[in-house]
């Protein structure tokens, strides 16, 4: 029987000084605990990765202006989401690098909640390393070091878990 996989696509936010945007929200795999991961989520019906993204950075960061990078990571989550519609995700990791900015969601908070976001802000890769929180993917700092250190691979990663 095939998994029923929700395709999303994310977006690797990186300003001029190297600072990654990540959102706070709970974490589906291990309840309780806080999860900062790259802005992005689920496509809608007909939405192209580039659509999904912009659409995303807006509600959830406020950023309009912007040149879509490369897909440089992909990875697959089994796990129930949304209360056992989908038995994963597929996501899709597009580099966007735009000049620092506030971040201000186009969508209130309360919209934010209920899709289980209560934060973002700027990350650096020191604060990255030394944090003692839940990343996802879990191997987030290490993949940034390499992206930042290496630049785009010439083929998407697959980050794993």
């Amino acid at each position: 029987m095939a998994l029923n996989l929700r395709i999303a696509s994310r977006a690797i936010v990186l300003d001029e000084a190297d600072r990654v945007l990540l959102v706070r929200a709970t974490s589906d795999l291990e309840p309780g605990r806080e999860l900062w991961l790259t802005t992005g989520g689920g496509m809608e019906e007909g939405e192209t990765d580039e659509e999904a993204v912009r659409r995303e950075l807006y509600e959830e960061a406020g950023l309009v202006e912007f040149a879509l990078g490369p897909l440089v990571w992909t990875r697959t989550v089994v796990h129930p989401l949304a209360g056992g519609r989908w038995d994963g995700q597929t996501e899709r990791y597009y580099l966007v690098q735009t000049p620092a900015f506030e971040p201000a969601p186009g969508l209130s908070w309360d919209q934010l909640h209920r899709e289980g976001m209560d934060a973002i802000r700027w990350w650096t890769l020191e604060e990255l390393e030394a944090a003692e929180t839940l990343f996802s993917p879990r191997r987030l700092p290490l993949l940034l070091r390499e992206l930042l250190r290496h630049g785009p691979p010439a083929e998407p990663v697959d980050v794993g878990l």
